[in-house]
């Protein structure tokens, strides 16, 4: 059964719906259950994964980078096929990869769909819409699941979608995706819509994801998120996490971020009230703190450094220099 790959569909019937679940297995379908190291997170920037930060996470967890203990791991996602399960079952201490293509919130109430999360040592959210991903997990067995194994020394791990659902607060693109000078010329742009109370990880309290983050010049934006949270009472201080694409932070159970893949990662701070942030008009923010980590660079979250940054300001929605 080791090297069985199969496709399981699972249908079951909730009043006049009907909800399917699409599971795609290879490896073994035993439970392996060894004792676990993390917990530990990996937060992709989308485009390309970065291999070495999925391979971090397994060996974080099973407490070791050359040994016999192997892990099962879980890629949930709510679109899409089987694409992760050849490499991650190809990488080092593998015994299992079971993708869940989960589509109704129902799936929740299944059994083997919340078994086969609890007992998993990895989990990765693959990327897609994160609206998706609240709508279909928040409040519901799958996220509490997803919990338990992060709780018990798990690994939690996502790309693109997938990470920015890893945040305290989550930018949930319900409403649509905002381009930087849309969500400066307007903190409160329709666009713009966040999800709360969701994944609450040890180190990212306060913290916003962000990906695709250079490539699509997305520090705007963030600024415009983090001055948001404040001015809506949700935090005194909020911290953006900017990923690039090709790129991964990954975060170890003391709260060290190291940077892996191409780089570079925005740590991004907003100490403060804003100067004006209203409706329809005009975000204006002066100084926000930035960080800029290179690839195999480090960043403490437990203890947040109040060196090292440099500052750039926004007024009447325009920013006072090059952000990156």
């Amino acid at each position: 059964m080791r090297n069985l790959t199969f496709l399981l569909f699972l249908v079951c019937c909730f009043s006049s719906a009907k909800a399917k679940v699409t599971s795609y297995l290879t490896g073994n379908p035993e439970d392996v259950n060894p004792p676990l190291y993390g917990p530990v997170l990996n937060i992709g920037g989308g485009g390309t994964d970065v291999d070495p930060a999925i391979q971090w996470m397994i060996n974080k967890v099973r407490g070791c980078d050359n040994c016999n203990v192997k892990v099962d791991v879980v890629v949930l996602r709510t679109s899409g096929g089987n694409g992760y399960n050849a490499p991650i079952y190809a990488m080092n201490g593998v015994d299992s990869v079971e993708t869940l293509v989960i589509t109704n919130r129902k799936d929740s109430l299944k059994t083997y769909v919340i078994s086969r999360i609890q007992k998993a040592e990895v989990i990765f959210f693959a990327g897609g819409n994160q609206c998706d991903y609240v709508r279909l997990f928040k409040g519901t067995n799958i996220e509490r699941a997803v919990k338990s194994v992060y709780a018990r020394g798990g690994a939690i791990g996502g790309t693109s979608a997938g990470a920015m659902i890893q945040g305290d607060f989550v930018f949930d693109s319900c409403n649509g995706s905002p381009i930087s000078s849309e969500a400066l010329s307007d903190p409160y742009h329709p666009y713009i819509s966040f999800t709360y109370d969701f994944f609450q990880w040890n180190y990212m309290q306060s913290v916003l994801v962000d990906t695709h983050f250079s490539q699509r010049d997305r520090m705007g934006r963030l600024m415009s998120f983090l001055a948001r949270q404040i001015q809506d009472g949700r935090a005194q201080q909020a911290w953006g996490l900017g990923v690039s694409e090709a790129t991964s932070v990954v975060i170890n159970q003391n709260g060290i971020a190291q940077v892996m893949g191409n780089g570079p990662v925005y740590f991004v701070l907003a100490d403060h009230s804003p100067e004006l942030c209203q409706p329809n008009q005009p975000l204006t923010f002066s100084n926000f703190k930035i960080w800029k980590v290179l690839a195999g660079q480090t960043f403490d979250l437990n203890n947040r450094p109040w060196s090292g940054f440099y500052q750039i300001s926004v007024q009447n929605g325009n920013l006072s220099g090059n952000p990156y």
